[in-house]
């Protein structure tokens, strides 16, 4: 996958194999004198029970340069919580983890929700927030990142290209996205970033013509990775969704407050598999079909805030022309994948774009009937305004859960 084409606003940083990973992290062990380096891992409590994240644990025991790693446990309860203090007790690393249905940060939500300033839904968006703020709180860390728990091919090599261009005094990136090919095995995955995302962003561009915010996302080579990196002092101002929208969310938050010049993409694996969702389409509040939901309201609600306007003509008009282009990427990458030797169901691809198609009409409804929803989670500026000692509570309640 290596090459060295820069296309869009945003540089790419490639993998041209020149270097190898030890000297990528004896590089990175000199930056974290100045920069140090924390990790976050948002976790549901059955990641433990898969050998993904039993894989991931043993690779980060050989990182040399982390000062911090952060893990955000959802759906645990006393005696699970006490089982993830012992498996992740084997990371030589300092290591603290957020229980976050446990009694103390518990009670701080409810604090929040008092103030109207608590994340709204359950998720992986308000986990990633809590552990922003106990990251903040701790000031530890100059440079932080963040990536899934069910990365099947996971090796710390993706951890070192991922924190590079964030954590080299000599940069002056603010915040890194990974990007990969959604490939394992004979297998094309990725649907949503190949038959959603990108085909709706060139038929927006198609309906409204230039547009910054619809150039900026598409120079992203995979939108929707869960993997970025990225200044701790980035936190403080950005608001990021509580739903599947977290990674456009963040996208279009750093758009809002940097340069393009300050933002990077960089190549972290030649391959990349995790846990795959089903595409649901007899349930719209699961799988692929929640998650493609809430990825056009993200893009929607960002368009509006331009001064772009929306009806349901407008929605209309959109689904289809995404649906057109839509089939047209699924015979250009069924193509690409008979040519390397993958296996891709067209029958499969389209069900998805039919989905995908009928959830432009149904967020676009939603967008329209719902004015007043508050989509974002505040920033942690707003809430240290509301809450001045918040940020010390949150650190304290979490080192009380982990003595």
């Amino acid at each position: 996958m290596g090459d060295f084409y820069q296309n869009g606003v945003i540089t790419n940083l490639h993998n041209l194999r020149t270097r190898s990973l030890q000297e990528l992290e004896q590089d990175l062990l000199t930056f974290s004198r100045l920069r140090p380096m924390s990790l976050v891992l948002p976790s549901l409590y059955s990641e433990l029970q898969r050998p993904a994240l039993d894989n991931i644990i043993t690779e980060l025991c050989e990182v040399p340069y982390l000062t911090e790693i952060v893990i955000g446990l959802d759906r645990a309860d006393q005696e699970q919580f006490n089982h993830a203090k012992e498996f992740f007790g084997r990371l030589p690393q300092n290591h603290r983890i957020l229980w976050n249905d446990g009694p103390n940060l518990r009670e701080l939500d409810k604090q929040l929700q008092k103030e109207g300033l608590a994340p709204m839904e359950p998720g992986k968006g308000r986990n990633v927030w809590y552990c922003y703020g106990y990251i903040l709180a701790s000031a530890r860390a100059e440079a932080v990142a963040l990536h899934d728990c069910d990365i099947v091919t996971y090796n710390r090599e993706m951890l070192a290209r991922l924190f590079y261009p964030v954590a080299n005094p000599a940069f002056n990136y603010t915040f890194c996205k990974g990007y990969y090919a959604r490939v394992a095995g004979q297998n094309m995955n990725g649907r949503v970033s190949r038959l959603l995302v990108t085909p709706l962003l060139r038929s927006l561009k198609t309906i409204f013509g230039h547009h910054d915010y619809l150039e900026y996302l598409d120079s992203f080579r995979y939108p929707l990775a869960g993997e970025f990196s990225m200044r701790a002092h980035v936190f403080n101002d950005i608001r990021i969704p509580s739903d599947w929208g977290l990674e456009i969310g963040v996208l279009t938050e750093v758009m809002r407050n940097y340069s393009t010049r300050r933002l990077c993409q960089v190549d972290i694996a030649d391959t990349y598999d995790h846990k795959h969702q089903p595409l649901s389409k007899e349930d719209p509040a699961a799988g692929l079909s929640k998650m493609s939901n809430d990825i056009i309201k993200a893009i929607f609600r960002k368009l509006a805030t331009t001064g772009v306007q929306f009806n349901q003509e407008t929605f209309r008009t959109i689904k289809a022309t995404y649906y057109r282009q839509a089939l047209d990427f699924i015979e250009s990458y069924y193509n690409d994948g008979v040519m390397n030797g993958l296996r891709v169901d067209r029958h499969n691809e389209e069900q998805a774009v039919e989905l995908f198609a009928k959830n432009i009409m149904e967020a676009g409804t939603q967008f329209l009937e719902r004015p007043m929803e508050k989509p974002f989670i505040p920033s942690w500026n707003r809430v240290v305004a509301a809450i001045p000692d918040f940020l010390e509570r949150l650190y304290d309640a979490v080192e009380l859960d982990n003595s």
